[in-house]
């Protein structure tokens, strides 16, 4: 199984040209950004992807941005699902990477909307993986159980920083959920919770190394689960960004750490981190 990683445009402000040259120095694969809203801002879009060979992800937001409008409906996300999906299927994208719902619905309500959801998908033909997201239907690991038990064709794209701040916990005491979860993960958002907070300062700082550890751990089972399922590559965004995520120092706000150094450092960490496991893996093979 290949390892390819893809950069977060969150909290950058260039383009396709700009990531190029950066996505080629850190070794990465591709981007993964939202599809702009205007055609012809697409059609530019589009033409700056193919001229710098970057693989592409797509990210959907339905009803919001990050966090959903509240007065929104089921039938607004999903009106809003399908149009960005129109939008999307012309830039070919691998999948779209969708953070979709709301959490204050009810579970019966969840349920539909992913059926229908998956409905959508499959008219459209563009690839869905559907992300575990605070202020979504997917913010904790109880709900995404239930929903995925009752849509079982479901994929999931693992951002699981997120449920370290729900749970107010790292998530090993949670390992029989994550376990029955793993077989739906696609894609895995790179970046490291705690349990006060969806992103710690700086992945290789010593006094959260308890937490990559933690988020380590997940990893390796979702790459397990995609090596049974057949996939022939796995896919990591490192997605450290900003909008209070990044920590800053009181009454200046200047950033403690540089978001694209932190997150070229979680790639790289993160390839030879994954060549070890499937060395470990390849090797447990050839000895049964």
């Amino acid at each position: 199984m290949r390892f390819a990683l893809f950069k977060t445009f969150w909290g950058f402000t260039g383009g396709p040209h700009e990531a190029g040259a950066l996505v080629r120095a850190a070794k990465f694969d591709g981007i993964e950004a939202q599809v702009p809203a205007g055609e012809a801002e697409r059609n530019r879009f589009a033409r700056a992807i193919a001229d710098e060979g970057l693989d592409f992800i797509a990210e959907i937001t339905t009803a919001g941005s990050y966090v959903p409008e509240r007065s929104a409906t089921p039938v607004d996300h999903l009106r809003d699902l399908e149009a960005k999906l129109i939008w999307a299927k012309p830039l070919r994208p691998r999948f779209c990477n969708v953070i979709a719902g709301c959490d204050a619905w009810s579970a019966p309500v969840q349920i539909d909307f992913f059926a229908r959801a998956l409905e959508l998908e499959a008219k459209h033909g563009v690839p869905c993986s559907f992300e575990t997201h605070r202020g979504r239907s997917f913010f904790n690991p109880w709900i995404t159980r239930d929903v995925v038990r009752a849509v079982p064709q479901l994929k999931l794209t693992c951002d699981f920083s997120h449920w370290a701040v729900v749970c107010e916990r790292l998530l090993d005491s949670e390992w029989d959920t994550l376990v029955e979860l793993a077989p739906h993960a696609h894609h895995v958002h790179g970046r490291v919770g705690y349990p006060q907070g969806p992103q710690v300062p700086h992945p290789a700082a010593p006094e959260y190394a308890d937490c990559l550890a933690s988020h380590r751990r997940i990893w390796e089972l979702l790459w397990s689960a995609q090596l049974a399922n057949g996939y022939a590559e796995t896919t990591m965004t490192p997605e450290f960004g900003p909008d209070g995520y990044l920590h800053t120092l009181p009454f200046t706000g200047a950033p403690v750490a540089d978001l694209w150094e932190i997150n070229t450092w979680m790639g790289r960490e993160e390839r030879s981190h994954f060549a070890d496991f499937l060395a470990q893996h390849n090797a447990c093979l050839t000895t049964r």
